[in-house]
């Protein structure tokens, strides 16, 4: 990686930070200058605008939570198993941070509005590809005889999504793990009620 590429990942591993905990509208130039030590034109050298520096650094929090998603799949071959490891990466965005304001997704969704509207659009893809796993878990989970077969995949994933997603929000503004311990609870008791016996 050479070294202008280097500066530019830096920048939006600093970038993503300060954007998960004040938020794209919270974030001004001057707040990012002092997080990554650059001045304006040093950041504007490497993206044309706070604008396109928000959307690459959400894209670079999804990919740190794809990752670790896709370490928590590994050996995971049954639908159920399958489903726990995404209650699994919700939990653990709270346990083990990938960055201190928490679940990129929420906090961009939150945000999200007219005003950025590539963002927006960015956080409705990351949604849809969490309901597009889920929804072909378990409709691959029926065809192998693993879930009972009157499932509703769109049901299932909106319920895990809102619950998990719910339970973070909760977690944080009350600064108590206990929202998401009851919600993983819950939501195990869920999906193992849905499985073939």
């Amino acid at each position: 990686m050479h070294k202008g590429e280097q500066t530019r990942q830096a920048i939006l591993a600093r970038a993503a930070q300060v954007f998960s905990l004040s938020g794209y509208a919270g974030t001004s130039m001057d707040t990012l200058t002092r997080a990554t030590g650059l001045t304006k034109g040093g950041i504007y050298n490497h993206f044309g605008s706070k604008e396109a520096l928000a959307v690459e650094a959400f894209d670079f929090s999804s990919n740190l939570v794809r990752a670790r998603f896709k370490e928590l799949l590994r050996n995971r071959q049954e639908a159920i198993e399958r489903l726990m490891a995404v209650l699994s990466i919700f939990q653990s965005l709270l346990e083990e941070p990938l960055l201190q304001g928490g679940c990129p997704l929420l906090n961009t969704a939150i945000e999200a509005d007219d005003t950025n509207p590539v963002l927006r659009e960015r956080a409705q893809k990351a949604s849809a590809d969490w309901r597009k796993f889920i929804t072909r878990t378990v409709q691959s989970g029926i065809e192998r005889q693993e879930i009972k077969p009157e499932s509703d995949a769109e049901e299932v994933a909106s319920v895990l999504i809102a619950t998990l997603e719910g339970a973070i929000m909760l977690s944080k503004l009350h600064a108590d793990m206990r929202y998401m311990d009851q919600a993983i609870q819950h939501l195990t008791r869920y999906l193992h009620s849905l499985q073939l016996t």
